[in-house]
């Protein structure tokens, strides 16, 4: 594949490309960047994509980028709970005591999620510290999504008895 035919390449494609990537990450900004990445692995890998299947090859470096993007360390380490995530504390804190036990209680709820064994982890991690919904998640890990619910609520059950001695001190 020459530059010219490559750079056709890219401009019948990207459109498709940024749509996979902004469908598993919900996010613009880096939805651009991974279709960015997925046409530099293209250029770099070209020599393997089959003829007549540009299209199909082209989609599935665009969902591994995203599925990689996903799994990646900087995703996971963001803040936890929203209010509604966990619904364990006050909706208004008045002082900057309580905004930093407020703080201190989002790390300590953030350390429990890390820390439950598979496969309760995985799916959690996934919900409270990505937002995804247990359909991605389905997707992502190759699971059923009705697996993924059950072991969804199995998680919050384990957060929930981790979780019943902060509750008593907040």
């Amino acid at each position: 594949m020459t530059q010219q035919q490559f750079t056709q390449f890219v401009t019948q494609y990207q459109n498709l490309v940024y749509t996979v990537c902004f469908h598993l990450v919900s996010d613009s900004q880096q939805a651009q960047d991974l279709t960015q990445e997925t046409f530099v692995s293209a250029w770099l890998h070209r020599e393997s994509c089959i003829e007549g299947k540009e299209k199909a090859w082209l989609c599935r470096i665009a969902s591994n980028k995203a599925k990689d993007y996903l799994k990646s360390a900087a995703v996971r380490k963001v803040t936890v709970c929203q209010k509604e995530t966990l619904d364990l504390l006050p909706a208004t804190y008045s002082s900057p005591s309580e905004q930093a036990e407020r703080g201190e209680l989002y790390a300590t709820i953030e350390k429990n999620i890390l820390s439950l064994k598979e496969p309760y982890g995985s799916v959690c991690r996934g919900v409270f510290l990505q937002g995804l919904s247990p359909k991605e998640i389905s997707h992502l890990l190759n699971r059923p999504v009705q697996t993924v619910q059950t072991q969804l609520f199995r998680g919050k059950k384990l957060l929930q008895a981790q979780l019943s001695n902060v509750r008593a001190v907040v």
